[in-house]
This record gives structure tokens, C-alpha cells and sequence, in this order.
């Protein structure tokens, strides 16, 4: 038998060009948390999950789609915009509910669903 967290996801790691603009687009549009570890790496936390950006790796959109789980999708639709990130696909229905895809400063396409 393994550990609690055993085949959960465990931390996400983006490869950012500024991590000052990275933490204050998270920070605003989301309210995630920091803890800097030099210059050239930050940890996020957004309460449940941990992650980084690091100057250390290329900045790589594409990959595998990271969605976020939100309570009001309009609301933060708003925040996004206004932290400087760019609507990709707006609020639409699918099976499990709303999600819309959003761009970060960087290049990063995220989802949010509700």
C-alpha cells in the first residue's frame, strides 16, 4: 500500500520569463500564496496544490491542460482580464458543468471550471 499521495498529482512547474509578473498575475487573478527561493525559482501555493516558476526552464505553453476549479466563472473571468491574462475560449457548457480557457503572460493556456 502506498502513501496518501500516492498517484495524485503533487506539483506543477512553469518555466516563466519574469517571476515577478508570474506572481502577480497568480496573485491577483487568483489569490495564490509565494515563497521566493532566490531569484531564479518561486513557489506558488493555492491552498490545496503546490507548484513553482522557475527562470531555470524554457517557458513551454502547450502540454498538458491544468484546469482550476472556481465557484464563480464570470467573477473570474474579470479577475483574469484584469491581472493581464487573455480569454482563449469564453465560459461554455460541457458535460460536467462551465469551464472557459484563459492565456497567462506567458503563453500558458489554463482552464476553469465550475
Amino acid at each position: 500500500m502506498g502513501s496518501a499521495n500516492d498517484r495524485q498529482i503533487d506539483y506543477v512547474e512553469f518555466g516563466v520569463a519574469d517571476i515577478t509578473r508570474a506572481k502577480a498575475f497568480y496573485g491577483a487573478a487568483f489569490g495564490w500564496t509565494f515563497t521566493d527561493y532566490g531569484p531564479q525559482y518561486c513557489e506558488f501555493s493555492d491552498g490545496r496544490l503546490k507548484g513553482g516558476f522557475t527562470t531555470l526552464s524554457p517557458v513551454n505553453p502547450g502540454g498538458a491542460l491544468i484546469v482550476l476549479f472556481g465557484d464563480d466563472l464570470p467573477a473570474l473571468v474579470g479577475a483574469v482580464e484584469r491581472a493581464g491574462g487573455k480569454i482563449s475560449k469564453p465560459i461554455y457548457d460541457f458535460p460536467g458543468g462551465q469551464r472557459f480557457h484563459f492565456v497567462d503572460p506567458d503563453g500558458y493556456q489554463l482552464a476553469v471550471w465550475s
